[in-house]
């Protein structure tokens, strides 16, 4: 099953989605990671996928037309702007919206670098609870 991970510039929460996809549940989900915009690999969230034991540091920030050619059974959005601009797929492609919150927005409020790094980090468990039970929610759809 073909997976695609949408948010806006393919920096934060869609490549933690492939991640954890990748870590946990690859013997059932290819998942793949896109943006209606690249923004570059966020040094943050490479940061606490690792503290977490998931390395995303090759990964690199991918515009949705790298995969013009590819057939997804799933696109997932994950933040609400690409869930608004998400362009049209192949009939046979369901897109679904479970939206995060995104991590460098939060940290701009943050006092030390210490507190940023928290919101990266809840927002990092709560979408490797949602990959978790992901091939079942999919299955059910």
């Amino acid at each position: 099953m073909r997976v695609l991970f949408l948010c806006t510039g393919n920096s934060c929460r869609s490549q933690m989605a492939e991640g954890w996809v990748r870590h946990l549940v690859a013997d059932r989900i290819e998942p793949y990671s896109a943006g209606i915009e690249t923004h570059g690999l966020n040094p943050s969230a490479v940061r606490v996928m690792s503290e977490a034991g998931v390395d995303i540091s090759t990964y690199r920030s991918k515009h949705l037309d790298a995969f013009r050619d590819v057939r997804f059974d799933f696109v997932i959005t994950v933040c609400d702007h690409a869930h608004e601009r998400c362009p049209l797929f192949p009939d046979a492609t369901r897109v679904i919206h479970v939206g995060f919150d995104d991590p460098p927005t939060l940290a701009r409020s943050a006092r030390t670098p210490e507190e940023a790094l928290q919101h990266y980090r809840r927002v990092r468990d709560e979408i490797r609870d949602f990959v978790s039970t992901l091939p079942e929610y999919l299955a059910a759809l």
